[in-house]
Formats: structure tokens, C-alpha cells, sequence
């Protein structure tokens, strides 16, 4: 057998240490693609990966694709809840502001206090609205015209700790609802119906 001088042992200790720390990074990576969080997997499986709460409800409520969806999506006051029917995550929402989504109707409705993403529809689908959201104070929190989404919804982000009304008008019909962004307060409203 062969003996290692000083020499050799020392010139082949660098690719040794060098081999040993390729070794462990690689360990490292697998480990890093391995343990994705569940939030992380189920986004990526829903389509929604590498987006926040505020993107998730605005892109979801915005979908023209056929409702009920194939997974649950419930936007509660901090967070929107997501569901493939074996796992469930909550994605964080902002914490200064509210999503209150609202369906105005001419003659029917349905009851709604969290505003279902996935299987919510109101009556007045992608129709022209006016929307004037008041504070109790007399600040206009939203002044605008918009469209109605294919679920017949239109959604707003408001401040927290709010009260006032929400007024629409749809062709010649108007109507009004009481609000309030507070804590437990609905993100779903299907009592307003414009007469």
C-alpha cells in the first residue's frame, strides 16, 4: 500500500473539503425543494402561485370561469380562505383595509355574510353599475362607474372601521344599504336591490 506524503494529502484535502461542501449544498437544495409549505403547494395547484390575498380575491372574483369552481375560496375579514376538499389554507389579506364584495339585484338574490369566491353568483351579470360608498362622516370612499363580474359581483377594497352606505344604480333603478368595515363584519352584500 501506498503511503500519502505530506504533499499529496495536503493538495488532495482541498477537493476532499471542496467534494464534502457540493455534497452538503446539494443536500441543502433538495431539502429547500422538499419541504414547500402546504399554502405554497395548494396555490401552485390552484393556479395562484407567487401571489398575495389582495391578488387571490381580486383575480378570483374577476373570473369569467363557469361557477361553482372546482375548490373553495372564501374571503373572510383577514384573510381568504382556500380548499381542494382534503386541505385548507388561509392567505393573509391587508390588515388596513376590508373586501366587501356586493351583487346588487333586481329580483332575487341569495344569503351571504363571507363572500364565496368559488360559488357566489348574483343576478345582474356583467352589467353597467354606479357605485357611491359613503362614510357616516360624509367621505366618499368610492365614486365610479363599473361592470359588474360574471358572478355579479363588484368588489371594493375598503378602510377598516368604517360605517356609512353603499349606494347603486343600475339603468334607471337605484337602491342603498348601511355598511361597516369593522371587526366580524360581512364581505359579502346581497341585500341591496335597486328599484
Amino acid at each position: 500500500m501506498e503511503r500519502m506524503t505530506a504533499a499529496t494529502s495536503s493538495s488532495s484535502r482541498p477537493r476532499v473539503l471542496s467534494r464534502l461542501a457540493a455534497a452538503g449544498a446539494s443536500l441543502l437544495l433538495l431539502a429547500a425543494c422538499s419541504t414547500s409549505s402546504p399554502e405554497d403547494s395548494l396555490q401552485a395547484e390552484l393556479g395562484l402561485d407567487g401571489i398575495d390575498g389582495r391578488e387571490i380575491v381580486e383575480q378570483l372574483d374577476a373570473s369569467t370561469d363557469d361557477r361553482p369552481f372546482a375548490f373553495m375560496a372564501s374571503v373572510r375579514e383577514d384573510e381568504v380562505l382556500l380548499g381542494d376538499g382534503t386541505q385548507e389554507v388561509a392567505v393573509a389579506l391587508p390588515e388596513d383595509e376590508l373586501y366587501v364584495s356586493i351583487a346588487p339585484y333586481v329580483d332575487q338574490t341569495h344569503e351571504c355574510y363571507y363572500h364565496s369566491l368559488a360559488t357566489c353568483q348574483g343576478e345582474l351579470v356583467e352589467q353597467p353599475v354606479s357605485v357611491t360608498i359613503t362614510a357616516d362622516d360624509g367621505t366618499v370612499l368610492v365614486d365610479e362607474d363599473a361592470t359588474t363580474y360574471a358572478n355579479g359581483f363588484v368588489g371594493f377594497w375598503l378602510p377598516r372601521d368604517v360605517e356609512g352606505t353603499i349606494e347603486v344604480t343600475y339603468a334607471d333603478k337605484t337602491g342603498s344599504v348601511p355598511f361597516s368595515t369593522g371587526e366580524g363584519d360581512p364581505t359579502c352584500i346581497t341585500t341591496l336591490q335597486v328599484a
